[in-house]
């Protein structure tokens, strides 16, 4: 069964047992899809991995949304886009913890031989295939960046 297909069948078992924030958020994540396979000069059927890729992007628009709320202090807002977020995070791979995410970065320092905070672009190009939807861009340039300066 393909990612696509799971959230065909969730969003129709979360309708049947009325359950709204996952039928809310379901809806959501397959219209992202499906606009994402449409978009472009000719519509192509997204493959698993890039379904997962539109997934973290609309996960990370909930956490900025949740943010956001929160710092204006509509909490309610913020709890339904964190709540969202939950949702789509269960169909996304698990995250990378710290010590992995920095003994990949590790790996592909050495492997490229880059020193210096000018070589971060080569460094990224080859750690990015391998994070894959395990870690923000933005924590992995963090890191880069941090053994880099080293």
């Amino acid at each position: 069964m393909t990612l696509k297909e799971k959230l065909e069948t969730d969003l129709s078992t979360a309708m049947k047992a009325r359950d709204e924030l996952r039928t809310r958020t379901l809806r959501m994540a397959l219209t992202a899809v499906k606009n994402e396979e449409v978009a472009g000069k000719r519509s192509r059927e997204l493959s698993d991995d890039d379904i997962v890729k539109v997934l973290a992007r609309e996960a990370k628009k909930r956490r900025e949304a949740a943010t956001a709320f929160g710092d204006a202090g509509r909490e309610a807002q913020a709890q339904a886009e964190r709540d969202e977020g939950e949702v789509l995070e269960d169909y996304l791979p698990a995250q990378l913890a710290d010590e992995e995410l920095t003994a990949l970065v590790a790996d592909a320092i050495a492997e490229t031989g880059a020193a210096g905070p000018r070589a971060m672009g080569q460094v990224m190009k080859s750690v990015n295939p391998k994070v894959a939807g395990r870690a923000e861009g933005g924590r992995v340039a963090a890191e880069v960046k941090r053994q880099l300066a080293e």
